[in-house]
This record gives structure tokens, sequence and C-alpha cells, in this order.
């Protein structure tokens, strides 16, 4: 889907390829005045743009959004950051400028994993992604474990991924390190370098 909720991807046929997903690179994350300011985000952009020029065609871009109204749990989290909700088209919830969406997929979710039905159609149905983003230790963890429980192999770019701060950063990572071989950590220029452990075919 675009971020105005219409769809991008063109040709539903699967793929072996990897593809890179994007997660939540948007002001709400990116700008200082932010509550949610990810420290880090403005160091990661070069990595993660290197990435995205790398993958071409095969890159989904993720958004965070606020639920329409919260439910269960979800309720007293609005309560601690009411400024979020709000709607979906709002400009806090826009993809940071660098990444400009194009011709190219935004799955948008009110949860903080993305992986579902809907990525694994923007990724054609590939058993094998690449993670980078924010914040490592919620959106980007939360995916990688979803994506892998689902028989997806993935990577997680370490230095194309921010943090709260830099602890819970490399927490985030010897976590999911743990998950291998479902989940691996390399750095950008490893993955650019070496295939997937799983294919065996490079970006």
């Amino acid at each position: 889907m675009t971020a105005d909720g219409g769809s991008t991807t063109a040709g539903r046929g699967r793929t072996d390829q990897p593809w890179l997903v994007v997660i939540d690179m948007q002001v709400v994350f990116g700008d200082p005045g932010s509550e949610w300011f990810t420290p880090r985000f403005p160091e990661i952009v070069p990595a993660v743009r290197r990435l995205v020029d790398a993958f071409g065609d095969r890159v989904v871009y993720t958004r965070f959004i606020a639920p329409e109204k919260p439910q269960g749990s979800w309720v007293p989290y609005y309560e601690q950051w009411p400024f979020a909700l709000v709607a979906p088209d709002h400009p806090i919830y826009e993809m940071w400028p660098e990444f400009p969406v194009g011709d190219r997929s935004v799955v948008s979710c009110d949860t903080f994993g993305k992986w579902g039905g809907e990525l694994d159609e923007a990724i054609r149905g590939s058993r094998e992604i690449v993670l980078a983003g924010v914040s490592t230790d919620c959106c980007v963890m939360s995916t990688a474990l979803g994506a892998a429980d689902a028989g997806v192999h993935v990577r997680v770019a370490s230095d194309a991924c921010a943090g709260v701060s830099d602890e819970d950063h490399e927490r985030a990572l010897s976590l999911m390190s743990l998950y291998g071989p479902l989940v691996e950590v390399a750095s950008v220029d490893d993955i650019l370098s070496t295939p997937p452990g799983a294919r065996g075919s490079g970006v």
C-alpha cells in the first residue's frame, strides 16, 4: 500500500530473491522535536539508503500508524502518548524525506510487528528478507521474530538500525541473534558482500 492506502505492488509472482524491508523510517522517529525521536536515526540514514540503492526494486517500506480507536492494552499506551493518536495521513507518520516511496510498496500497521499477509504479499512470498530501520528494540525486533516464525530467513542490518538507546539497541541485537539460524545479525558490508545463508544467492 502507499502512504494514502493505495496499492503500489506491481506483479504478484513469487520470487526467491531476498527483499529489503525498511522499518518505520518516518518523521515521528526522525524529527528531534518528536516525543518518539530515535537518537541515532540521522546516523543510520546513509546506511539505510545504501541498502535501498543496492536492492533496487526489491524494497518495501513500513509505517507505524495509530489505530482509529485503541483497544485493550493499547488504550493506556495512547493515554501515555496522546500526541501520536492521529490519522494515518498526519505529517508525523510520513516517510522521512530521504526515502521517497515512488513505485515501492508501503505496508502500514498499527502494531509494532509488521509481519503478516500484507508484507508477505509485498515481498512476493520471498523467504529471505533483510531488515533495517527503527527501532531495533521494538518494531525491528517484533518484525524479525514474526517473520522467522513464519519460516522467513531474516538478516538484520546492525549498523542500519537504531534503538531508543545504544544499550537497548545492543540488547535487541543480542536477543535476535539467539534465534539463529532463523535470524542473523550482520553489518551492511557483510550483507552486501555475502550471500544470504538460507538461499545462497546474493543481493
